[in-house]
């Protein structure tokens, strides 16, 4: 359903989206906009004061939500030897090396993320225009290049949410889905947002989360007071 739909009209009529709530009301307006026959996914959007384009206001990494995300996530995961037991014991959806690379140069994509042990990436590197721009590409600072590649798909499997910072400083996220209620998503969020702000780079001044919002996949964004960040996750 687009979102210029009559239900996300009446969403939007129902809703002052130029007002900033606090954070755990910001998230229940959001839940209570959700209107789509299917669970919708809840994202949270954060605006962070770091330029980007300088390596070392980069902010990316890897948090695994106490809850979970409430799907199924496909792992693709490149190994040799003794790893491809362990990758399948861990739950991997496909294991392979030079044909699991040739596979997706021919077009298939039926994954949601990718793991690799440090031996394979010269290997991946020659899909990495594939993955890349996808998010898929593995990368030592979210954890899914590392030789304990088990553990690595099994935190994945469980929930585990990698993030980057965008080209225009904004970080997006998902927590969970609108079943889960306003409790676990206060934990999931709470966590993502604790996660994001010890990351904060020393070179970054100013103002670290400028803006956030929250919205599920059909529903408007909901504006949240930053300064209410800092006492939702204590800090």
């Amino acid at each position: 359903m687009p979102k210029h739909g009559k239900k996300y009209r009446n969403a939007v009529e129902g809703t002052d989206t130029t007002a900033k709530h606090d954070v755990e009301a910001g998230l229940q307006i959001a839940i209570d906009n959700a209107f789509a026959k299917f669970d919708e996914t809840v994202d949270v959007a954060i605006n962070l004061g770091v330029d980007p384009k300088y390596s070392d206001q980069m902010v990316r990494g890897a948090v695994s939500l106490p809850h979970g995300l409430g799907k199924d996530v496909r792992v693709a995961a490149f190994c040799k030897g003794d790893k491809e037991a362990e990758a399948k014991e861990a739950g991997a959806d496909i294991v392979g090396a030079d044909d699991l690379v040739e596979k997706i140069q021919g077009g298939w994509l039926e994954f949601d993320k990718a793991v690799a042990t440090p031996d394979m990436m010269a290997l991946v590197g020659r899909i990495g225009k594939v993955l890349g721009p996808r998010g898929m590409m593995p990368n030592a600072k979210t954890g899914t290049v590392t030789f304990e590649i088990g553990n690595a798909i099994s935190e994945l499997k469980a929930g585990k949410v990698e993030f980057k910072v965008d080209k225009a400083g904004v970080l997006h996220a998902p927590i969970g889905k609108v079943s889960f209620g306003a409790e676990k998503l206060q934990d999931n969020l709470r966590t993502l947002l604790d996660t994001i702000n010890r990351m904060k780079p020393s070179s970054a001044k100013g103002t670290y989360m400028k803006a956030v919002a929250i919205a599920t996949t059909m529903g408007p964004g909901v504006k949240v007071d930053p300064l209410s960040v800092r006492r939702f996750i204590g800090a």
